[in-house]
């Protein structure tokens, strides 16, 4: 992985089940300079230190740093998080006639900071053409992606959804209601129109991450006066975030249709706020419509203000809808939750076992 594990709660969840049954993991991630002390897992956590920060030189440094730990380290799995650091991983199970396995976050070749860029485009396409069809186990997280993926390589991709453990934390509405956001500040996600479509309404914003659009995010904060409505809380560790997401009154989760990565995701951060009985407002994309006709606790609106808008002053006007929603999140909690989805996760190694 390319991140410092710090936030990553799908790979803790993912370790921590291998780890209980029977596998000795190690997790291998990056050290940054803010990085800070992880907590105790049942499983090994590795982070190296790269030279560079970002940029192709980065990406260049991680298949080099990569490839050179995991050839001078023996697993009987190699295991990569999406394309970059894929080949490390194939390379080095190939040489040492081991398992490689393929874990797609999302569709890296169709995410924003890809699908616009011809040239890092092509370069990520060719990695995704020589890994992804050589991986022994390849799950991913939506069955809209799986499809797409089965359908491109002709080959199996199972599901393991990202869905949180049930939740232990009192569920307490904050006096003041407020919208959450949690994740990351980039490009699509829609914040830039629901700041201004929030303005006068009787609730508040508080936005949980960091990103590429954290200063333009808050230049735009100020510039609409909601100093008095919105709150950045800046990186959030998880543990804190159980405890403020039940606290909400409504999650946000709007995309804009920004290639296929984000039209066929089923983000983790919806799957929390169901499980903190926080209904939420979504795009209407087909996973989220598919879970929706299942749990309708979720209201949807397409990317741009005036529908966000709309869709928040609907749901404050309507007492009743929304307690029906509320009610259809505590439905869904009692199955959309990880100690249901582990075995899932547990069957893709049983098969190569």
């Amino acid at each position: 992985m390319v991140n410092d594990l710090t936030y990553d709660q799908r790979m803790q969840r993912i370790c921590t089940c291998l780890a209980e049954n029977g596998f000795e993991v190690t997790l291998i991630g990056r050290k940054l300079p803010h990085s800070t002390a992880l907590p105790h897992y049942p499983f090994r956590t590795v982070r190296l230190p790269f030279f560079f920060r970002s940029g192709k030189a980065f990406y260049l440094e991680v298949q080099i740093r990569y490839f050179f730990y995991l050839l001078f380290h023996a697993y009987d799995y190699y295991g990569a998080v999406d394309l970059d650091t894929a080949l490390p991983n194939l390379l080095v199970a190939r040489l040492k006639g081991k398992k490689w396995v393929y874990d797609a976050h999302e569709y890296f070749t169709e995410v924003p900071e890809v699908v616009n860029r011809p040239s890092v485009k092509r370069i990520w396409e060719w990695v995704e053409r020589i890994a992804v069809p050589r991986a022994d186990i390849a799950y991913t997280v939506s069955p809209g992606l799986a499809k797409l993926f089965g359908e491109k390589y002709q080959k199996t991709f199972g599901v393991v959804r990202n869905v949180p453990l049930k939740s232990k934390v009192p569920v307490r509405k904050a006096a003041m209601p407020f919208i959450l956001y949690q994740g990351a500040l980039n490009e699509g996600r829609c914040l830039e129109f629901l700041l201004p479509a929030i303005k006068g309404l009787p609730i508040h914003l508080k936005i949980a991450g960091e990103g590429d659009l954290s200063e333009s995010l808050r230049k735009l904060y100020h510039s609409l006066e909601l100093e008095d409505q919105v709150e950045f809380l800046g990186y959030v560790k998880p543990d804190d975030l159980k405890k403020i997401t039940p606290q909400a009154y409504l999650g946000f989760n709007v995309l804009e249709n920004k290639g296929l990565s984000y039209y066929y995701s089923l983000a983790n951060k919806c799957f929390d706020y169901l499980q903190a009985e926080v209904p939420y407002l979504c795009s209407p994309f087909p996973e989220y419509l598919s879970l929706a006709e299942a749990y309708p606790a979720i209201i949807f609106a397409a990317a741009n203000e005036a529908e966000i808008r709309l869709a928040l002053e609907g749901i404050i006007a309507d007492p009743n809808k929304y307690q029906s929603m509320r009610e259809a999140c505590v439905r869904a909690k009692e199955t959309l939750n990880w100690e249901s989805e582990q075995h899932v996760l547990l069957a893709q190694y049983e098969e190569q076992s």
